[in-house]
């Protein structure tokens, strides 16, 4: 998004990411976007409007990054779509950090229990990644890479492990590229009854 609106909305994004919500003023954002306070309130009614409007950017911007993927790639199996999968959610959380950075702080999801919109688009992001790793396991449990589970539950503790590894990172407490192997591995072994990584 081009001109004022799209900077601050840029803006907003790094420092709420780094800062957290309540932490940011709109003094912080005018400064980081060298523009008047009124001019922030023209565009957005108040902060948690340019909150909403930052989330649908990052659904957005996820869902595309993902889509672009998943276009080009040719996976021969169930289990080879779960390792793709699991490689391009970490290397777009390195990519596009502030993104998911975002998404693990805490005012998210205070914020959501009292405004619809904010429920929904998270509701949007992470129902579309865990239907990744949902369509990976049915179309894995019809060509025989993975062994019957229950699909929806699967799903969400693989995505709720990846998404743990990012969090970890985030803190500083652990690097996830140190952990993949052992991730691919714990994933086979659950899903495969023990059958070696393809990669």
């Amino acid at each position: 998004m081009a001109g004022k609106k799209g900077k601050i909305l840029e803006a907003a994004t790094i420092l709420f990411a780094e800062q957290g919500f309540n932490e940011t003023s709109v003094a912080d954002l005018a400064n980081a976007t060298q523009s008047a306070e009124g001019t922030i309130f023209y565009h957005f009614k108040n902060k948690n409007e340019l909150f909403v409007a930052i989330l649908e950017n990052v659904k957005e911007g996820i869902l595309k990054e993902f889509s672009g993927y998943m276009r080009q790639c040719q996976f021969e199996s169930g289990i080879e779509m779960i390792e793709g999968v699991i490689g391009f959610f970490l290397f777009l959380a390195a990519k596009k950090e502030q993104w998911f950075r975002l998404l693990q702080r805490h005012y998210p999801y205070e914020f959501a229990r009292t405004n619809k919109n904010c429920r929904t688009l998270l509701e949007d992001i992470y129902n579309a990644l865990v239907d990744l790793f949902e369509e990976a396991i049915r179309r894995g449990q019809l060509d025989g890479s993975i062994r019957e589970l229950p699909e929806r539950k699967t799903a969400l503790i693989l995505f709720s492990m990846l998404n743990g590894m990012v969090w970890l990172k985030f803190h500083d407490l652990y690097e996830p590229a140190t952990l993949y192997e052992e991730l691919l591995a714990i994933c086979h072994r659950h899903l495969t009854n023990g059958a070696a990584p393809t990669v």
